[in-house]
C-alpha cells in the first residue's frame, strides 16, 4: 500500500476509534490535500469539498462524483480535514488555509505519514495553539484541535516564512512547486541549448511556474506565441505572474498531458518531465509526455528535452519521431532533441 494511502487511513482512523465524532447530514466539511482511494467512516452524511491541485488526482476524485475544486473555496467549514505531505512548507501552508476557511467553532483534523516529519508539524503547531488529541496508526500520526480564537494570526505565522520569494530576481514560486526556491540545474541546462531558431508556436509542456517558457521567449525571436502545459494548479497560477509581461500571446493550459489531448499543434516543444511518482523514479511518466510530444507536433516539428543521463528515453524518442539524438551532458543531466 502507498504511503499516501496509509497516511489518508491515519486521517480518518479518529472516526473509527471513537475519538471524533463522524459528520452528519447539515454539516459541511473540507478536505485539503484529497487523494484518490481515500474511504469515508461509515455514517458520513456530510457536505463533502474536496481540494486537489494535481490534476490527474483532480480528474480520478472527479470521477467519484465528488465535489472537487483545485483551489479551497468559502467559509463556515464545521470540520477541515488535512493530508499532508513530503513538502514542510506547503503542509503549513495547508493547515494555516484550514485556519482561515473554518467555522469560528469548527475542528481541524491533520494527518501525516512518520516518514513526512508529521511529528515535527505538530510539533510547530502546538507552539500556536493546543491540540486537544492525537493518535498514531498505519506508520502516520493525527491530531486535531479546534479552531483557535486568533485563528487568523495563527494561519499569519504559518504562512509568513514561506511567502513567495523571487528566484533570480525574478520569478515567483512558492513551496509544493517543483525547485520552488531555485532554478532547476536540469532545466537550466536545457535553456542554455535551446536552439535560437526556434520560431512560431511554441508550448513548454511540464512547464512548472514558467522558466523554460520565459528562457525560450527570451532567447528566440521567432517565437510567435507560447503556450504552457502543467499538471499542477498552483505552479500555473505562479507561471501567469512570471510570463504576465510576455511579449507574444500566451495560452495556460491546466492538464494531465498523459490521458487529455492537447488542443493544438506546435512547431516546437521544450520540457522537463518528471521523472518520479512519489519516491520512486518512474520512465513511464517521461514515456507519456514524449508521445504526448509527438502527437501535438506539427510534421517536422521539434522538441528539445531534459532528463537524469540514466533514465531510458531514447527509445521513446526513437518510436515517437523520425529523427532523435543526443545534444549534451552533464554530470547529472542530458539534453535530448527530436524531430517528428
Amino acid at each position: 500500500m502507498a504511503a499516501g494511502d496509509d497516511a489518508q487511513r491515519t486521517l480518518f482512523h479518529p472516526f473509527e476509534t471513537g475519538d471524533m465524532d463522524v459528520p452528519g447530514k447539515g454539516a459541511r466539511v473540507l478536505f485539503l490535500g484529497a487523494e484518490p482511494g481515500f474511504r469515508l467512516p461509515e455514517g458520513f452524511a456530510a457536505e463533502l469539498t474536496l481540494v486537489q491541485g494535481f490534476r490527474p488526482d483532480f480528474l480520478k476524485l472527479k470521477a467519484g462524483r465528488h465535489r472537487v475544486v483545485p483551489v479551497a473555496d468559502g467559509e463556515g467549514y464545521d470540520l477541515v480535514l488535512v493530508l499532508t505531505g513530503k513538502h514542510k512548507g506547503l503542509n503549513e501552508i495547508l493547515i494555516a488555509e484550514a485556519m482561515r476557511r473554518g467555522s469560528p467553532a469548527s475542528v481541524i483534523l491533520v494527518a501525516g505519514s512518520k516518514d513526512d516529519g508529521i511529528a515535527s508539524l505538530r510539533k510547530r503547531l502546538e507552539a500556536l495553539a493546543p491540540i486537544e488529541g492525537s493518535l498514531s496508526k498505519f506508520h502516520g500520526q493525527a491530531f486535531w484541535l479546534h479552531r483557535p480564537a486568533d485563528a487568523r494570526a495563527v494561519a499569519a505565522m504559518l504562512e509568513n516564512p514561506h511567502r513567495e520569494a523571487l528566484i533570480g530576481g525574478r520569478f515567483r514560486a512558492t513551496p509544493g512547486m517543483f525547485s520552488h526556491d531555485r532554478i532547476d540545474a536540469g532545466s537550466r541546462l536545457l535553456a542554455q541549448h535551446i536552439p535560437p531558431d526556434l520560431s512560431g508556436a511554441v508550448a513548454d509542456f511540464c512547464a512548472g511556474w514558467g522558466y523554460l517558457a520565459a528562457e525560450a521567449l527570451e532567447r528566440c525571436a521567432g517565437v510567435a506565441s507560447l503556450d504552457l502545459f502543467e499538471a499542477d494548479f498552483a505552479s500555473l497560477e505562479a507561471a501567469k505572474l512570471n510570463l504576465a509581461d510576455a511579449r507574444v500571446p500566451v495560452g495556460f493550459h491546466w492538464a494531465d498531458l498523459a490521458s487529455e489531448p492537447v488542443p493544438r499543434k506546435f512547431d516546437a516543444i521544450v520540457m522537463n518531465p518528471p521523472f518520479h511518482q512519489g519516491r520512486a523514479a518512474d520512465p513511464a511518466i517521461g514515456n507519456a509526455m514524449i508521445r504526448a510530444a509527438s502527437a501535438a507536433l506539427k510534421p517536422n516539428g521539434r522538441l528539445y528535452m531534459v532528463a537524469n543521463r540514466g533514465l531510458p528515453y531514447e527509445a521513446a524518442l526513437s518510436a515517437g519521431f523520425r529523427q532523435s539524438g543526443e545534444l549534451v551532458r552533464d554530470q547529472t543531466y542530458k539534453v535530448l532533441w527530436a524531430r517528428r
